[in-house]
C-alpha cells in the first residue's frame, strides 16, 4: 500500500499545505485507487502525483466540513471530462449526496459515470476477498468518522527448495501451488499447495482518523495498528483550544499512539499558524512517539 499525502493542512489552504486530502495506490492491484477526504483543489495536488484520476473508485469522507469535501464536485467533473465510464462509490455521513448533487445540478454539470453512495454508519462499510473497511463515530464538533483497513491474511512463502527437491521447478505451476490449489503432475503425482507454504502472514491494518479530540474510542480502534494516520491541527500548549474546537494537539495524537502500541504514526491536518515550525513540530511528537511523522504535501509512504 502507497499512502499519498495531497493536502495536509487544517481549515484554510496555505503556500505550505492545501486542505485535508489523501490517496491510497494498492500497489497489488493496480486498477483500483481510494481517495480519503476531498477538500478544495484535490484535483491539483493529484497533477503532481501519479495517481491517476480515472482510477479513483472510492472516495471515503470523514465528515462534511468544507476543508474535506469542497473540492468533490470539480473532482468528479474532471474525472468524466477524462472520459471516464467505470462507477465510482462515495461513503460519507448524511448529507454527502446533497451537496454533491446540488453543486452538479446547480452548475449543469454532466457525469459520463454513475456515482453510488453509501451514508456511513458505524461498522463494516465495505469488503470484499482483499480488505475491509470498518468505520467508527469519533468527537469532533459534527459527526465524523474513523475508517479502519484491514488487509485479508496473504498466503505464506512458497517453500521453493521443497518444490525442487521432488523434481517441480519453477514456471506457470508455482503460481497454483501459491494458490494453495491442488495440482496434478505428469506422471499422476498430487500436490496440495497447501502444504508447501509457509505460516500465513498477517495481513496490515491502517487507521485514518477524521478531525476529532483525543479520544479513547479511537485508541481502542486503533489497538496495534500497522499504521495510524490521526490530525494534530494544534502543538501541545494549544490543548484547550483544540478541544473547543473539537481537534487534537501534536502531543495528544502522539501519546494515543503510544498507548495504542501502534507501529507507525503519521499526523497531518496541521494549523497554518505553524508554516515555519516544521522541525519543531515533529520533535515534539518524537518527544512522545519516536516512530511518529509530521506530515507534509507530497509525501508519499509505503506500508
Amino acid at each position: 500500500m502507497e499512502f499519498h499525502f495531497l493536502g495536509t493542512g487544517a481549515g484554510l489552504p496555505s503556500k505550505q499545505r492545501n486542505v485535508s486530502g489523501l490517496a491510497l495506490r494498492f500497489l497489488q492491484r493496480k486498477s483500483s485507487q481510494w481517495l480519503f477526504d476531498c477538500g478544495e483543489a484535490t484535483q491539483h495536488q493529484l497533477l503532481e502525483s501519479p495517481i491517476t484520476l480515472t482510477k479513483i473508485d472510492k472516495i471515503f469522507i470523514s465528515h462534511l466540513h468544507g476543508d474535506h469535501i469542497f473540492g468533490l464536485p470539480g473532482l468528479l467533473c474532471s474525472r468524466s471530462a477524462q472520459g471516464a465510464t467505470t462507477p465510482l462509490t462515495i461513503y460519507g455521513p448524511y448529507g454527502i449526496q446533497a451537496f454533491v448533487e446540488t453543486a452538479l445540478s446547480v452548475s449543469s454539470s454532466y457525469l459520463s459515470f454513475e456515482v453510488e453512495y453509501a451514508i456511513v454508519q458505524e461498522g463494516i462499510i465495505f469488503a470484499d476477498e482483499m480488505m475491509s473497511v470498518e468505520a467508527l463515530e469519533i468527537d469532533h464538533v459534527i459527526p465524523s468518522y474513523a475508517f479502519r483497513l484491514t488487509e485479508a491474511d496473504r498466503p505464506g512463502t512458497l517453500q521453493v527448495e521443497r518444490l525442487r527437491e521432488i523434481g517441480i521447478e519453477p514456471g506457470p505451476i508455482y503460481q497454483r501451488i501459491q494458490r494453495g490449489d491442488v495440482v496434478e503432475l505428469a506422471d499422476g503425482t498430487v500436490v496440495n499447495g497447501d502444504d508447501y507454504l509457509g505460516p500465513a502472514k498477517k495481513g496490515r491494518v491502517v487507521i485514518i482518523a477524521g478531525d476529532t479530540r483525543l479520544s479513547e474510542k479511537v485508541k481502542a480502534f486503533a489497538g496495534a495498528a500497522n499504521l495510524l494516520i490521526h490530525e494534530g491541527t494544534f502543538r501541545g500548549d494549544k490543548q484547550e483550544h483544540a478541544q473547543r474546537f473539537g481537534h487534537s494537539t501534536i502531543t495528544e495524537a502522539a501519546s494515543l499512539a503510544r498507548e495504542a502500541d501502534v507501529e507507525h504514526l503519521i499526523i497531518t491536518h496541521i494549523s497554518s499558524r505553524y508554516a515555519e515550525e516544521e522541525k519543531e513540530l515533529e520533535l515534539e511528537a518524537k518527544r512522545v512517539f519516536p516512530a511518529a511523522k509530521i506530515a507534509y504535501d507530497g509525501m508519499i509512504f509505503k506500508l
